[in-house]
């Protein structure tokens, strides 16, 4: 990507090397989420559930004190293009509401190392990247770059770019009122039953973050030649079929919750392509069609 010169965000907290503070229960949600991160470390989905579990019901309670330290050419490095790429969603998603004739309200990012308290409970480098609407934060372990590029060969600026566009893309769902009603459904249906839901909100993200990318090079001439496919290659490894595959040998589809790499693909390239956010769907149409 095509970065020099463009502005870095001034809405950053970086608690990174600080202490974590208390731990808060994840709840199931949470433990659900450290199980499904399991798989795309390929680590041990059970061992993560069980040990988020222990943290839910009070075990280990106290993180210890983090000591400020310094910082590796290549974290700073991170840190700024994510505060950069933080700064060109501002600027696109500020646009975009006005013509709708509505305000954007900017999200903070948080970088941290490990783990650090937030809204929604304890948040844990092992979770990966994750929205917060109880606070209207981000939160980034930057290490998790790292992980992308080992674990799953997902590399390139403009495939981490994809990660913090669409988390972001929660924070719009959270400002059009979309995240708050789907999680208000979810919580009175079965687990498969959410998870179908669950899944139409990250495709939705997914299309977000294509819509991002649209404006951004439309505005900045943002995009370089390999650009496009380091996303593609991203949504594609980052599907829900794909890890769990890669984790067991196997997919349960039921157990979906961020949709497969099909779909994946295809809502962050309708995105990226019509820049037009009438065009996100994902509540509207049939699972087929998804």
């Amino acid at each position: 990507m095509r970065l020099d010169g463009r502005r870095e965000s001034s809405n950053v907290e970086d608690r990174r090397g600080m202490s974590g503070g208390k731990k808060a229960g994840l709840g199931i949600g949470g433990i659900i989420i450290a199980m499904a991160i399991a798989y795309f470390t390929g680590g041990n989905p059970l061992e993560a559930g069980m040990q988020a579990a222990q943290q839910s019901m009070g075990q280990n309670t106290e993180v210890s004190e983090g000591q400020q330290r310094e910082f590796t050419e290549e974290e700073q490095a991170l840190a700024k293009f994510s505060t950069q790429i933080l700064a060109g969603t501002e600027d696109v998603w500020t646009k975009i509401f006005k013509e709708q004739g509505a305000t954007y309200q900017v999200p903070t990012m948080v970088l941290y190392t490990d783990g650090t308290a937030t809204a929604c409970g304890q948040g844990s480098a092992a979770m990966g990247p994750f929205y917060c609407s109880g606070d209207q934060k981000l939160y980034i372990d930057l290490s998790f770059f790292t992980t992308m590029k080992k674990q799953l060969g997902a590399d390139g600026d403009f495939a981490y770019a994809y990660v913090i566009a669409h988390e972001v893309g929660h924070h719009v769902e959270y400002l059009t009122g979309t995240l708050q009603k789907v999680h208000e459904q979810m919580a009175r249906l079965s687990q498969a039953e959410a998870n179908k839901l669950s899944v139409r909100l990250e495709l939705l993200a997914d299309f977000y973050a294509g819509v991002w990318a649209h404006h951004d090079n439309k505005m900045f001439r943002s995009l370089e030649d390999g650009d496009i496919e380091e996303a593609i290659n991203c949504a594609e490894v980052i599907g829900d079929d794909y890890l769990q595959k890669k984790a067991r040998g196997y997919a349960v589809p039921e157990s979906f919750n961020h949709g497969t790499s099909k779909q994946r693909m295809k809502w962050f390239k309708l995105g990226l392509e019509t820049g037009d956010i009438s065009k996100g769907t994902t509540f509207q149409c049939s699972d087929a069609e998804l």
